[in-house]
């Protein structure tokens, strides 16, 4: 982690998401994890905020009738959840997670990446990674197929990550939206790692994954993860001139790690489903 500049680092007790069977509690687990990041100037922190977001979200349409099935969909808003929130507890403790979310939690050490890259990287390895896993799990028993209707419905609601994602960008550095518009290659960064396409793929990998025999699928997960790490290099490296501009806006975002944190966390109760 990225620690005060007298090398002094305020230490969290670690969470223990085995407790966690509530999207409530998950919720919770995210304010934790955004507090520590606040305390620590954690880039990690600027996934936990969006996601919180999200997840705000998907508990408000399960209170709406937004879902076919709200019960089930909370099962599977926390099986989802627990996957982040056991890889970050994981590398809390200095524990080997998967290759995708370690290429995640490494660039807390980088200087160059800016807000969106965080982002970015992390709904990589949370979305086409995660998200299949967690739809297999959640429907174990049962056919996957009935998920379908509500998974299109959350991922209506992931998709909308991208709009936040520029939303909160604007709020750390208000010139971005001239820049996107001046460059267009980085609109088409944007564009390219779209959430529908990593939808479909995540929806495509979960019905891969619950034809495989329960013997094989710790290997089909770890190949997956191999394809989903290799995505990486659309975020980090999408080209020379995406590159020069992403290097402008890095040296030129305002505030501290901690104030960008906030800045994306003021917002997080006034989007609705």
């Amino acid at each position: 982690m990225v620690s005060f500049g007298f090398n002094t680092e305020i230490q969290f007790p670690i969470m223990n998401p085995n407790s966690i069977q509530t999207i409530d509690e998950v919720i919770s687990a995210l304010d934790q994890i955004v507090a520590e990041s606040e305390q620590n100037n954690d880039p990690a922190g600027y996934f936990a905020a969006l996601y919180r977001k999200v997840t705000i979200k998907v508990k408000e349409g399960i209170a709406s009738g937004y879902f076919d099935d709200g019960v089930r969909m909370e099962q599977l808003d926390v099986v989802f959840a627990l996957r982040y929130l056991d890889a970050y507890a994981a590398n809390r403790r200095n524990e080997p997670v998967t290759e995708s979310w370690q290429k995640t939690f490494d660039l807390s050490d980088n200087y160059w990446p800016i807000v969106l890259q965080h982002l970015l990287m992390g709904m990589n390895a949370h979305i086409n990674l995660d998200l299949g896993i967690a739809a297999v799990e959640a429907s174990d028993g049962k056919n996957l197929a009935d998920l379908e209707n509500d998974f299109n419905r959350i991922n209506e609601v992931l998709s909308s990550l991208v709009h936040e994602v520029q939303g909160d960008l604007s709020a750390v550095w208000p010139a971005l939206k001239f820049i996107l518009k001046w460059t267009g290659k980085v609109d088409d960064y944007l564009v390219d790692f779209s959430m529908k396409l990593a939808r479909d793929g995540a929806w495509k990998f979960a019905n891969q994954l619950d034809a495989v025999p329960d013997s094989d699928k710790d290997l089909a997960i770890a190949l997956r993860d191999q394809k989903v790490a290799a995505k990486t290099h659309v975020i980090m490296k999408p080209g020379l001139i995406a590159k020069l501009v992403l290097a402008l806006i890095r040296i030129t975002e305002r505030g501290t790690i901690a104030e960008k944190i906030r800045k994306m966390c003021q917002e997080r109760n006034k989007a609705s489903l």
